[in-house]
């Protein structure tokens, strides 16, 4: 995974990329290792949370490349 998007599993992120936790967190997800994690997407966590999912993926985004470089 190069890039995470509206569609990408919140646990296809935490595994690719553990550093995006705290922004999970940030937002009100606490329970990141629960089954709703499992069962749902970027969009889907954001819509529950009132977040803005275009706004959180590029966060969420550029937090993991600025980690990686």
């Amino acid at each position: 995974m190069s890039k995470i998007t509206r569609d990408t599993m919140i646990t296809d992120i935490l595994e690719f990329a553990p550093e995006t936790a705290p922004l999970f967190r940030e937002i009100g997800m606490h329970c990141l290792g629960c089954a709703m994690a499992s069962e749902e997407t970027v969009a889907e966590a954001c819509m529950a949370h009132g977040v803005d999912a275009d706004d959180f993926v590029n966060k969420a985004n550029k937090l993991i490349e600025d980690f990686k470089s």
